[in-house]
C-alpha cells in the first residue's frame, strides 16, 4: 500500500529539528530510515532545494526554502507528484504560521512541535488521494516536477552516521572520489560572472592572434613558431580558468594559481608582439579570475546536530 509514513521540519543551517510527526511504525526499515533522516539533516546546506533518496522499500523526499527543509518518508510506490505537493503544503503553512526570526533563533529541538497537528491532518488527506480537492495544484506540481525533477541523492553521498558505515556506503567507497567531484559550489556572484566573460574574451583574443600567427608563418613572414604555441597555450589557460570557475575539482585553488602562472609566462614571451596595455589587460584578467575562483569555494558542511 502506498502511503506517507512520517514528516519532519528541519532548519537547514545546522540540522535542528523544528517539528515532526509522530511515528507509530517501529519496523527495522523505519529504524534504518531514521538514520538516513539524521544523515540528510546534516547535509541539507550542501544539497539542492528538491531531492529524493531511495532506500529500498522507502523513499525520502524533501524541499528546502528560506533556511527550512521539509522532509517526508513514504513507501517506494507513493506518487512523486503527491509527495512534493504534500511538502509544498507543509512549507506554505509553516511560513504562514511562523516568521523567520523565530526559526532562525530557535535553540531547542522540536520547539514548534504543535505544528505536528497540521502535519498529521495533511498526511491523512494525502494518504487518501480520493479525498483531495487539489487537482489543479497537482497538475501544476506535475508540470514543475517534469521541468525540474528532484535531484536523486546517491547513497555514497551520505557517508556514515555516528561512526557506523552503512552497507550502501561500503559498496560506494570506490565512487567516493567521483561524488566529491560533483560537490556544489557557492552561488555565482556578479563579479564571478564578469570574470567568466572576461576570461572567455581573453581566450578568444589569444585564439585569433594564434591563427593570424599561423597565417603569417605559412606566408614566410618570419613569424616565430613559438609565438603560435604561446597564443594557443594562453587560450587553453583562459578556458581552463573558466572551467575552474564553474566546476569543483580537487586541488582547485592550486590549479588556478598554476594556470595564472602559465598566463603570465605566455604574456612575458609575447612581450614583443603585444603593447603594454594588452599585456596588462591579459595578466589583470587572469589575476581577477583566479581571485574569483578562490572566493567561490564549495558550500561548507553544516555543523552536526545529534537528532
Amino acid at each position: 500500500m502506498s502511503m506517507i509514513l512520517s514528516a519532519s521540519v528541519i532548519r537547514v543551517r545546522d540540522g535542528l529539528p523544528l517539528s515532526a510527526s509522530t511515528d507509530y511504525e517501529q519496523s527495522t526499515g523505519m529504524q534504518e530510515c531514521r538514520k538516513y533522516f539524521k544523515m540528510l539533516s546534516r547535509k541539507l546546506s550542501q544539497l539542492p532545494d528538491r531531492c529524493t533518496l531511495k532506500t529500498g522499500h522507502y523513499n525520502i523526499n524533501f524541499i528546502s526554502s528560506l533556511g527550512v527543509s521539509y522532509m517526508m518518508l513514504c513507501t517506494e510506490n507513493y506518487p512523486n507528484v503527491l509527495a512534493f505537493s504534500f511538502l509544498d503544503e507543509l512549507q506554505k503553512e509553516f511560513i504562514t504560521t511562523y516568521n523567520m526570526m523565530k526559526t532562525n533563533t530557535a535553540v531547542r529541538p522540536y520547539c514548534f512541535i504543535e505544528f505536528d497537528n497540521f502535519i498529521q491532518r495533511t498526511k491523512q488527506r494525502y494518504n487518501n488521494p480520493r479525498s483531495l480537492s487539489t487537482k489543479i495544484n497537482l497538475s501544476d506540481m506535475q508540470m514543475e516536477i517534469k521541468l525540474r525533477p528532484p535531484y536523486q541523492i546517491p547513497m555514497c553521498d551520505l557517508g556514515s552516521a555516528n561512526g557506523v558505515t552503512s552497507a550502501f556506503s561500503v559498496d560506494c567507497k570506490g565512487a567516493g572520489k567521483i561524488s566529491s567531484a560533483h560537490q556544489r559550489l557557492e552561488p555565482a556572484t556578479l563579479s564571478g560572472i564578469v570574470a567568466f566573460i572576461l576570461s572567455l574574451l581573453c581566450g578568444a583574443l589569444n585564439l585569433i592572434r594564434g591563427f593570424h600567427a599561423i597565417e603569417s608563418l605559412l606566408q614566410s613572414d618570419g613569424e616565430d613558431f613559438n609565438y603560435i604555441i604561446a597564443f594557443f597555450l594562453g587560450t587553453a589557460a583562459c578556458l581552463y580558468q573558466c572551467y575552474l570557475l564553474v566546476h569543483y575539482t580537487s586541488w582547485r585553488n592550486v590549479k588556478s594559481f598554476l594556470t595564472l602562472g602559465l598566463i603570465c609566462l605566455c604574456n612575458m614571451y609575447l612581450y614583443e608582439v603585444r603593447n603594454l596595455w594588452q599585456l596588462f589587460f591579459h595578466v589583470t584578467v587572469g589575476a581577477f579570475v583566479t581571485l574569483q575562483i578562490w572566493l567561490r569555494q564549495a558550500q561548507g558542511k553544516a555543523p552536526d546536530h545529534d537528532v
